[in-house]
């Protein structure tokens, strides 16, 4: 294979190895998004919890599947008292409402995680080395990551079980009715708060899988709150109530923003991957505001 042609496939493999992990910390938004419809910007303190959290059970000499099954149990707990205490009370309130509730979620989550553990950076192995997948070098000289595959196997199946659950199980198609409208849902019998606490531990759920990937690949510390608002322009591109845009808008920034640090960093002095997705996301608000697979809102008046 031309070194130029496995240079570029390394970097596309790569990108969308990432945009898998990408996805499912924008499906987490997405859940929440198509139950509540707002944006839940606590996302990424959520993961900062769960990451913390596992972290330092396992520096407790807990287990390894012991302190993930109490970190899940945890962080279930978590988002049935968030939907209990600060989404039930604000039912029917208007959207800027709960977004703004979110954002006092996020530095309250911020501050619990710190304040019940500590704010150091704390390594976390999941026993997966991040060392080249000698096999596939060998054969095409292309360099890929082992902890890249497993982590992207490992969203990946989380994004399709999660996905499969909410589009074709009774909770999915409560779920899109409450996403159409809520007032209407409860009125033909489906438990709405039910609804959300489901939706809400199911984002539990996501914030540890992804909180022990990227605290694995970056260590645990407060940075990994803000690497899952990557997923803002994952949303903007894919539509903040569809999950198969999740998925697409993942892999389509994953791979941007790779490779545009490659082909375009050099040229413009490097650095451009921490917000090059952003930009792309900009750009595509001018185009398609409603994202590839979002609903157009049409207002009459």
């Amino acid at each position: 294979m031309p070194e130029e042609l496995a240079w570029f496939l390394e970097v596309l493999i790569a990108g969308l190895l990432s945009g898998v992990m990408y996805s499912l910390v924008a499906l987490g938004f997405v859940l929440i998004f198509k139950a509540s419809g707002v944006f839940n910007f606590a996302q990424g303190a959520m993961v900062l919890f769960a990451a913390l959290t596992f972290a330092r059970f396992l520096e407790m000499g807990i287990n390894f599947w012991f302190a993930a099954a109490i970190t899940l149990f945890i962080m279930v707990v978590l988002a049935v008292i968030i939907e209990r205490v600060m989404l039930r009370p604000l039912v029917a309130q208007p959207v800027i409402i709960l977004f703004m509730a979110t954002i006092g979620l996020n530095y309250f989550l911020e501050g619990l995680a710190q304040g019940v553990w500590d704010s150091q950076v704390h390594a976390l192995d999941l026993g997966i080395e991040d060392v080249p997948w000698q096999s596939v070098m060998d054969a095409t000289n292309i360099l890929i990551s082992l902890f890249d595959v497993w982590a992207a196997v490992i969203c990946g199946a989380l994004v399709v079980m999660l996905a499969y659950f909410f589009q074709k199980g009774r909770i999915g198609r409560a779920l899109r009715a409450v996403a159409d409208d809520n007032q209407a849902a409860m009125s033909v019998g489906i438990p709405l708060q039910l609804i959300w606490a489901i939706v809400w531990a199911a984002a539990g759920l996501v914030a540890l899988v992804a909180g022990a990937l990227w605290g694995q690949r970056l260590g645990v510390q407060f940075s990994i709150s803000l690497v899952a608002l990557k997923a803002l322009p994952v949303l903007i591109l894919g539509g903040f109530n569809s999950i198969a845009g999740a998925i697409i808008g993942g892999l389509i920034i994953g791979a941007a923003e790779k490779l545009a640090e490659v082909y375009i960093g050099p040229i413009i002095g490097g650095g451009i991957e921490a917000w090059f997705a952003y930009l792309v996301a900009m750009l595509f608000l001018m185009v398609r505001p409603q994202g590839l697979f979002g609903e157009k809102i049409i207002e009459r008046v």
